[in-house]
């Protein structure tokens, strides 16, 4: 049976229509996974909405990667000249939580069954703190990642927002050269943009295949 795929830009940008007919400026927390991944989102977005940046990440790796990712994220806000105001929330830097979740499928490639736990912890933070905060919407800007499943964060993203009564705004953040115009931003405020997820697994695996690359030359 075929399951047909939903567009979530389309989907997105239905509720964005709505809001401009409604000439209204609600205010979403955006759980943000890096500053580079952040700047298209924040340009995009910030023309409807009163946005809070929520850095929630306990899966970084190392504690030193963390804080430069971290600073780099609210440097970038201070720097970023948008239409409705942007503010930050830095949640808890919890990595033992993030090891709890993992246990058992630490050997598992990226993009398995462990990263759909790591979205499900985040955004499940990021739902909460929607919650407690009053806010109209939540999302996240991890579908802005080519690696990334977008169907299934959006998947999480809805039922945990259901389950929160805040709604979260599907998303699919490289569609229409979402991607390339965060590359683009990244080198306009000369970010620091890493070449692994954030996780010791996915940095592990990253080293692996660079190994791999450069034994093939």
């Amino acid at each position: 049976m075929n399951v047909q795929k939903i567009n979530y830009q389309k989907e997105m940008e239905k509720i964005l229509d709505e809001l401009q007919r409604e000439e209204r400026v609600p205010r979403l927390l955006l759980h943000s996974c890096c500053a580079p991944c952040s700047s298209y989102v924040l340009e995009y977005l910030s023309e409807y909405f009163d946005i809070t940046v929520f850095y929630y990440n306990p899966n970084i790796y190392p504690e030193s990667e963390y804080e430069k990712r971290i600073e780099e994220q609210q440097e970038l806000i201070r720097r970023m000249e948008l239409k409705h105001p942007v503010s930050f929330l830095g949640g808890a830097y919890e990595k033992e939580r993030f090891y709890e979740m993992a246990k058992g499928m630490e050997h598992l490639r990226e993009g398995g069954a462990r990263c759909m736990k790591c979205y499900e912890l985040r955004l499940s933070e990021a739902a909460e703190e929607a919650r407690k905060g009053g806010y109209d919407y939540f999302t996240t800007t991890l579908s802005i990642s080519p690696l990334k499943n977008a169907q299934k964060l959006n998947e999480i993203g809805s039922r945990l927002g259901e389950k929160a009564g805040v709604p979260y705004l599907v998303s699919d953040f490289k569609k229409k050269n979402g991607y390339k115009r965060s590359t683009e931003l990244s080198a306009e405020y000369g970010l620091y943009r890493q070449d692994y997820c954030g996780c010791e697994f996915s940095m592990a695996q990253r080293e692996r295949e660079k190994k791999e690359k450069e034994a093939k030359k």
